[in-house]
């Protein structure tokens, strides 16, 4: 067989062993469940004494269902048929005249677990790769290999829809305080322990009462509107459906298997097949796929040293130690270097957990006030002042102290590679690495290469993205690269909007209801206004006359949004203080989104990014642009481009020639 290997040892005990063929990782794709479906008929047809079900993998057991074979899966009988297949299949699984035991080590989700919970016993390692959950909800689907059935029964009703809505992960420990696995031991022990349990197996462990009786038919009415509320203030109906249509389902039939599997089936296969679905998938295909851009460069850097421990230096600095790195952090201030290490202890507290993890970490931010860490760095990284003459004075300084191998990056937002590099003496060697702030919160990170970038030091940088877990989006050196570039005139265009008399409520709803997670004039707020200001200048958005008069005005009179309690909006314990939601018109939803994909089709035809694919990724995960549309030129092609571009047209005759469509629009109407 391709991805399965049985054995049986000296105890009739069968090891069955899942090394997917071609693959990095496991998943239940349908070569892997076709080899599963022959390996249960001898099996069934001579029973073992017992069976153990491992990975493989060094990375973990199996990721989940074979996502790239959901693409394009539009037909619901098809997929309705491919979803029953698998429910015989773990029937048939659970089913065995033996005990079984999954083996569980780093991650283990949708299908995955759902195959383990088929399993009689499970046994989790104790290290923190370990991971267990339900993330179909981030592709819009819920759980459909029984894992609605299966799950309730294990760890009961709440705990188990908590999982399912939230597509979180727990570890191995959490996962036994839950009940999902018997036993959490070092992944040394693991083989031991399943012998063990084979021969003396635990007790069945029972949901507590409370966990039992939310699923009692009188209960689940109530359970289940307090669920929905719940939900719809992270997920409107409307855009993301799976995790209501997952309430009502086991609102419906809870308790009652045949009828769950059944339902499972039928909701499951609709969700797949339904636009929402199938933009999310995507959205996941192009995680991957610059997930992989970084993993090229076997070399991955160890050391860095990062220039300026303001709030973006200090949380890369952070971030790095974090993930492993060696860093030295380098600033003449103490006071601003005192605050940068408080924010990475409050950082390290809340993803390590323990003490020993998070001294462990803080041992690798060094503070270097002289820049002693230059001479051994991998990578250098400046994150000063947006100042061509001070950035080209810290280069000056920098260079010749640093390995002639080393890699020099800028956390420039916007200023172009080549007038940084003007007069290094190799201003190949130097790239763009443009985080986003807040650097642990957002994923993207921009690798920037100018007309002469080496191409080693472009797949340097991608290989230190991946290092820190960024997904890496090269770029071409253009002022405000990709993500700012195309931000910028929408956040501009709700300031006039604003200017205009429209409440900034009104504009924040009119984007919110499309899909974005927050309003444009919270994010301007947020980011800051005078920051907001200064890049729509570097950027040429307008003339300083031309620009927003507000804008000019706030960041006069130090308006200048969240961090100072007043811009657009109120501010206070960081979230704005709204009025009343205000209804907004179909115009002004058209002016905001339409000025943002204009300029989205200008950066494709510029080749700011290589192709449709990278450019949608990149305003997904550096801009938080609605995810269930797929990106802003798949939602383009998707919703008749010839009559988005009548619109905005017409929105050029009425607002200004900044709506005149790009000549880009030409690859879309086919004009």
């Amino acid at each position: 067989m391709k991805h399965w290997q049985m054995n049986r040892d000296g105890q009739g005990i069968a090891w069955l062993t899942l090394d997917q063929d071609g693959s990095a990782v496991n998943t239940l794709s349908v070569d892997v469940l076709d080899e599963l479906d022959s390996l249960l008929a001898r099996l069934e047809a001579t029973p073992p004494d017992g069976l153990i079900l491992r990975s493989a993998k060094p990375v973990g057991f199996i990721a989940g269902a074979d996502v790239k074979g959901f693409a394009g899966l539009t037909d619901t009988t098809a997929a309705e048929a491919y979803i029953h297949r698998a429910h015989v299949l773990l029937d048939r699984l659970a089913g065995l005249a033996c005990p079984s035991v999954a083996l569980i080590h780093g991650h283990c989700l949708g299908g995955g677990l759902e195959l383990a919970l088929a399993c009689r016993h499970r046994l989790a390692t104790d290290d923190a790769k370990t991971r267990l959950g339900f993330p179909e909800v981030r592709l819009g689907i819920f759980p459909g290999f029984g894992g609605t059935v299966r799950t309730p029964a294990r760890i009961g009703h709440l705990a188990a829809l908590d999982l399912m809505l939230t597509g979180r992960t727990v570890d191995g420990r959490a996962a036994k305080r839950l009940g999902l696995v018997d036993d959490c031991v070092p992944l040394r022990q693991l083989d031991a322990a399943a012998l063990a349990v084979l021969r003396q197996p635990p007790a069945p462990r029972r949901p507590t009462f409370i966990q039992r009786a939310s699923g009692w038919p009188w209960m689940r009415g109530l359970v289940a509107g307090q669920l929905r509320k719940r939900t719809a203030v992270h997920a409107d109906p409307t855009h993301y459906p799976a995790p209501h249509a997952l309430i009502e389902h086991w609102r419906q039939h809870a308790g009652n298997s045949a009828a769950l599997y059944a339902s499972e089936a039928r909701e499951v296969a609709r969700l797949l097949a339904g636009d929402t679905a199938q933009n999310l998938i995507r959205v996941f295909l192009l995680q991957e796929r610059l997930k992989a851009l970084g993993a090229r460069n076997a070399s991955a850097p160890r050391r860095l040293h990062v220039v300026g421990a303001g709030v973006m230096g200090g949380d890369i600095a952070a971030w790095a130690a974090l993930h492993g790195l060696s860093v030295s952090l380098q600033d003449r201030n103490p006071e601003q270097m005192a605050r940068a290490l408080g924010r990475a202890r409050a950082l390290f507290s809340k993803q390590l957990k323990t003490s020993r993890l998070v001294t462990q970490a803080m041992d690798r931010l060094l503070p270097d006030a002289r820049g002693e860490g230059v001479a051994c760095a991998d990578v250098v990284i400046e994150a000063i002042v947006e100042d061509v003459a001070i950035k080209r004075a810290l280069f000056a300084e920098l260079v010749p102290r640093m390995r002639s191998d080393a890699l020099l990056a800028t956390n420039t937002s916007s200023i172009p590679l080549e007038v940084l590099g003007e007069r290094l003496p190799h201003p190949e060697s130097l790239v763009g690495l443009h985080f986003f702030n807040p650097v642990a919160r957002m994923p993207l990170l921009e690798i920037v290469r100018g007309p002469g970038t080496a191409p080693a030091a472009v797949d340097r940088a991608l290989a230190f993205a991946r290092q820190i877990g960024k997904l890496p989006l090269p770029v071409a050196s253009r002022p405000g690269f990709l993500v700012n570039r195309i931000l910028m005139p929408y956040l501009l265009e709700a300031v006039a909007l604003v200017e205009e008399g429209a409440a900034p409520e009104a504009v924040d709803h009119a984007a919110t209801a499309f899909g974005m997670p927050m309003g444009p004039v919270e994010l301007a707020d947020s980011v800051g206004l005078d920051i907001c200001l200064a890049v729509a200048g570097k950027l040429g958005s307008g003339s300083s006359d031309s620009l927003p008069e507000s804008l000019r005005t706030h960041v006069a009179t130090g308006r200048l949004g969240r961090k100072s309690g007043q811009g657009y909006y109120r501010w206070r314990e960081g979230k704005p203080v709204r009025g009343s939601q205000v209804s907004f018109t179909s115009e002004q939803q058209d002016r905001l989104l339409l000025r943002l994909i204009n300029e989205a089709v200008a950066c494709l035809r510029e080749g700011v990014v290589d192709d449709a694919d990278a450019l949608d990724a990149g305003v997904v995960f550096g801009a938080g642009f609605a995810p269930h549309t797929g990106g802003p030129l798949h939602y383009l092609s998707q919703h008749d481009p010839a009559t988005l571009h009548a619109r905005l047209l017409a929105l050029a005759e009425r607002h200004g020639e900044h709506f005149t469509p790009d000549p880009g629009w030409a690859r879309f109407t086919g004009a």
